[in-house]
């Protein structure tokens, strides 16, 4: 593996890093690893579409209802059965 010094760094940073590492349970060499691990994967991830990061994202958890527009059908628009009154500035429902 390699290996990174860094050299001139405030003691502020420094201190906030370690309690950082604290809250997450890690060590501070630890917890600058997964700081840097997520940048470089950020960054790279950056370039993909939208529905390309979601769709790695979750790939993981599963789906197990049946969504239609994920299928490729149609997208059909919602449909509110509210009704505005502008006199009594109030939202009701229809029957």
């Amino acid at each position: 593996m390699a290996q990174l010094i860094v050299r001139n760094l405030e003691e502020g940073v420094k201190a906030r890093l370690q309690r950082r590492a604290s809250r997450h349970g890690h060590s501070m060499e630890e917890e600058v690893r997964d700081i840097l691990r997520n940048a470089v994967r950020a960054e790279e991830g950056s370039t993909a579409r939208l529905g390309s990061r979601l769709r790695d994202r979750f790939a993981g958890i599963g789906l197990d209802e049946h969504i239609r527009e994920l299928r490729g059908e149609e997208v059909r628009p919602s449909i509110f059965k509210k009704r505005w009154s502008s006199s009594t500035r109030t939202c009701s429902r229809l029957s």
